[in-house]
């Protein structure tokens, strides 16, 4: 069983064959998967696969590589649906300093607005933080005593980022990244408590091996359990049931809907 905590299968990509994509994904173990929006354009198809689909459960939150000039108007777009419904979390929030940095200093404002309003909700924060690692880390920490909890999505950081981001309670996001030839992650991991680990793919985004070049789906998670079962020298059904069991106290305020999502499989 595995817990897809970050993927976009409500986009473009995925409209001519989404109930084949998740059909897979549930073949291949996936039993639920979290959903984090990107701005107000993408909220009506995020609402909509969730209600389609009962084992897909979607986040609310101003993606940073869409923070402009508007900025303000469209967090207000999030806060009225943060505080009109239930949701996983804040997310995906942060700051990208890979695409473009114009908007740097309004990132930040909308970053830190979206952390306070997860924790005036008791909601975790899922964090993109491209070439922003320690920027993000920083400013997280600041929150910290505040009662700030999340995962640090997509993590391809050092050891010692690593750490610091676990001494702050926060999970690391692993997706396909640790499965390519080049990448330092999986000496990284080593030292890490699995206790903090979660898996992910960010569908349609960054496919593990052997997928490279290819769009990417959550059935593709098992590659990344299984590049994660070599380096912590554990079976890939532990991978799947610890980091499952780490999902739901990430999204602790709607873990029931992992365990709805198993219950219905097996039966």
């Amino acid at each position: 069983m595995f817990t897809d905590t970050h993927a976009h299968v409500y986009v473009e990509e995925f409209e001519n064959d989404l109930s084949e994509v998740l059909k897979r994904a549930g073949e291949a173990g996936v039993d639920h998967i979290f959903m984090p929006n990107i701005d107000s354009g993408s909220i009506p198809a995020l609402h909509k696969v969730e209600a389609d689909y009962t084992f897909c459960t979607a986040m609310m939150g101003l993606h940073p590589c869409h923070v402009g000039e508007n900025f303000n108007e469209e967090l207000k777009i999030v806060k009225e649906w943060l505080f009109g419904r239930r949701y996983a979390a804040v997310g995906e929030i942060g700051i990208d300093l890979y695409w473009d940095k114009t908007f740097v200093h309004e990132q930040e404002m909308a970053f830190r607005q979206q952390t306070e309003w997860a924790l005036e909700l008791n909601l975790p924060i899922v964090i993109h933080s491209r070439e922003s690692l320690d920027m993000t880390i920083s400013i997280v920490s600041e929150y910290v005593a505040k009662g700030i909890s999340g995962v640090f999505h997509c993590f391809t950081g050092t050891r010692e980022q690593a750490f610091k981001i676990v001494d702050m309670g926060f999970f690391l996001g692993i997706g396909g990244v640790v499965t390519y030839k080049n990448s330092h992650l999986g000496e990284v991991l080593e030292d890490i408590p699995m206790k903090n680990i979660v898996l992910e793919t960010d569908s349609p985004y960054l496919p593990p091996v052997p997928y490279r070049g290819k769009r990417n789906e959550p059935s593709f998670i098992i590659e990344v359990a299984k590049k994660l079962s070599l380096i912590k020298k554990m079976e890939i059904s532990e991978i799947g049931s610890i980091t499952t069991n780490n999902a739901k106290n990430l999204f602790r305020h709607t873990s029931e809907l992992i365990d709805k999502s198993s219950s219905e499989k097996r039966n």
